[in-house]
């Protein structure tokens, strides 16, 4: 299966300001010289999908930086592909209007991949995730469209797109960050969030949005979800299902937090910290990349071409050198 993804790399994050002063939020430091982006990008790397492109937009040469630095080195010797692009110069004044907007900005980029499915991710959360699993609910509902979902506290919803659905998945309403959010039946202090990782059938991704351009839409959350949810065949993805080998019994096993204020970063940094973290950034069976990762697969990298260079100088050992003269059937008599 053919998977290209998207991950809507250009908040400005005037929320976490003075931090985002110099720096796009994506490309801000977490913990451990990992940055935000990170966490999104190593999922969609330990998941199997290798076509990658960051949607960048408000002070992107920080982040443009990271990702030459800490993610080309891993693709150099494969036949993946990761990169920065930003606002087309000639579509509406050089800028991504929205997130919606970024996306159909390169609609000819994604068809000259001819995908089979389309991912669409945030790059500013804290999280691990198999998107396989998640590909596997997409495929079995037969979506069009299926968002990542979880349920938070009522009170904390209204920051959120919060999602109606069947206990099928299947999504009825979207609603973007409301005044009084629904809350889950059956469960009336919780809501269902959305993640704001969307995947997508091609076909279905380019008529929503042909069809938001001209209606003048611009937005996932607040334009396009809600109204294709009546349409399409939109389906929600429940987190809590989400297995990731190596996670530890002392941690949260359905972490996942949005870093979009400066309390929330420093909460979610204090999550990483201790002996038994909620978070733990150290899981080889699913590991978080950053610039360290890229410094010591460099290293490695440099001594075996360094060993390949040796072998071929060396000149041959005398004892290979002459092997035929000294190769005899005759037994060793003993002194």
């Amino acid at each position: 299966m053919k998977i290209v993804a998207l991950v809507l790399a250009g908040g400005e994050g005037t929320r976490l300001y003075p931090l985002t002063a110099e720096h796009a939020k994506p490309a801000l430091p977490f913990a451990n010289g990992y940055r935000i982006c990170d966490f999104v990008l190593s999922n969609l790397v330990n998941s199997k999908i290798s076509t990658i492109y960051l949607l960048a937009q408000y002070k992107p040469h920080s982040l443009m930086a990271h990702i030459e630095k800490a993610w080309s080195p891993w693709f150099q010797e494969s036949e993946g592909t990761i990169k920065v692009l930003l606002p087309r110069s000639n579509t509406l004044a050089g800028q991504f209007k929205g997130t919606a907007d970024a996306v159909y900005q390169y609609l000819d980029l994604l068809q000259a991949h001819d995908p089979d499915l389309v991912a669409v991710f945030a790059a500013d959360h804290i999280y691990r995730m198999d998107v396989r699993q998640m590909i596997d609910f997409h495929r079995s509902r037969e979506a069009g469209v299926t968002v990542s979902a979880l349920a938070v506290p009522l009170d904390k919803a209204r920051g959120f797109g919060v999602i109606s659905a069947s206990a099928e998945g299947r999504v009825r309403d979207f609603h973007e960050k409301p005044k009084q959010p629904p809350a889950i039946p059956g469960n009336p202090r919780l809501a269902y969030a959305s993640m704001g990782n969307y995947l997508f059938d091609p076909r279905v991704l380019e008529r929503a949005l042909v069809e938001a351009r001209q209606r003048g839409e611009v937005d996932f959350g607040r334009d396009v979800l809600p109204r294709i949810c009546k349409s399409e065949r939109v389906y929600a993805y429940d987190f809590a299902a989400n297995r990731v080998p190596g996670v530890q019994d002392f941690e949260e096993r359905t972490y996942w937090r949005d870093v979009g204020t400066l309390s929330a970063l420093a909460a979610a940094q204090q999550d990483a910290m201790g002996a038994r973290p909620r978070f733990n950034l150290w899981n080889s069976r699913w590991p978080i990349r950053g610039e360290h990762e890229a410094v010591m697969l460099a290293k490695v990298r440099n001594w075996e071409a360094e060993v390949v260079e040796e072998e071929a100088v060396k000149p041959a050992s005398a004892w290979r050198a002459s092997r035929k003269d000294l190769h005899t059937d005759e037994r060793v008599q003993p002194s």
